[in-house]
């Protein structure tokens, strides 16, 4: 079987995405957690800070019999001269799955053809698939099927807002996007599916909306444009009066880190209809699955 990467949430049907999500709820309830990667082993290569994801999936490993290798900036040659197709096709010869977690999606892809082993995009500055399989894991978990549903997405035209576009594309729920000028998502990656939708206000973008999305407003890779950022999002932080406008049982989802008083107030993570620490532990039981699904 040739080898499989998970770059964005295209590189899977959607019944490939159903079965890891279902199976990661399958992994969440259970005491006891199969040996399923018992010999194997993965190597994980940060560029930028993580706790999330690198927790859950050096947790999961663990958990499911296997190996991580931990690799910094300053452990390896990653970006000090060695051309990265070479790397790939030496760590292909070493392990059985590198985790990568760049601000670069190119350098992601280039490395990916190199390697003969499955490649995790474990966060870009274009994508964070694996975010949205814990996303979607939970909201099915609290909530049934997402398809049909109405997403109401508030904040930067960034990352996790190109991954709703995806999720929007694949699962089938409409999706409505409320950022400020300047940082609306790709015009390109929208007319990719029917099912996303620029709004003008955070109001209209949670009007009837089952689940509320936002992230920060300055992502890694925005360092020193926190002021103007600030400005300009004001009005798109959310709050329980937002929350007010939307389902009467919608969900409040947040990647995390937040920045209370910024993005969120102070209050609203701990809101009941927030499950932001629900969706945060399972990003462990998701990329559980999806290391099953990639290497066995």
């Amino acid at each position: 079987m040739s080898k499989r990467d998970f770059l964005t949430l295209l590189d899977c049907s959607l019944e490939e995405l159903n079965a890891i999500t279902r199976r990661g709820t399958e992994l969440r309830g259970m005491t006891e957690q199969p040996q399923t990667l018992a010999g194997k082993s993965a190597v994980m290569m940060f560029q930028l800070n993580s706790t999330r994801t690198r927790v859950a999936f050096e947790a999961g490993l663990k958990q499911l019999g296997g190996h991580a290798v931990i690799l910094s900036p300053a452990d390896s040659q990653f970006g000090r001269g060695e051309p990265v197709e070479d790397m790939a096709r030496v760590l292909s010869e070493m392990v059985d799955a590198v985790i990568i977690r760049t601000s670069s999606q190119a350098l992601l892809e280039d490395f990916a053809r190199a390697a003969t082993i499955p490649v995790i995009n474990a966060m870009s500055e274009r994508y964070h698939p694996c975010q949205l399989l814990a996303d979607v894991q939970t909201f099915e978990e609290l909530r049934g099927p997402i398809e049909g549903r109405t997403v109401g997405f508030v904040g930067d035209g960034y990352n996790m807002c190109n991954s709703y576009i995806n999720a929007a594309r694949q699962w089938g729920f409409h999706l409505k996007i409320a950022s400020p000028e300047g940082y609306r998502p790709d015009q390109e990656l929208l007319k990719s599916t029917n099912n996303a939708e620029l709004v003008e206000t955070a109001q209209e973008a949670v009007a009837d909306a089952d689940l509320v999305v936002t992230d920060v407003w300055s992502s890694m890779g925005h360092e020193g444009e926190e002021s103007r950022r600030l400005a300009a999002f004001e009005p798109f932080r959310v709050d329980e009066a937002l929350l007010d406008g939307a389902s009467p049982d919608v969900l409040f989802m947040h990647c995390l880190p937040a920045h209370r008083g910024e993005e969120v107030n102070d209050t609203v993570l701990d809101d009941p209809r927030s499950c932001v620490f629900r969706e945060a532990g399972n990003r462990l039981h998701s990329q559980k699955a999806l290391l099953e699904f990639l290497l066995t």
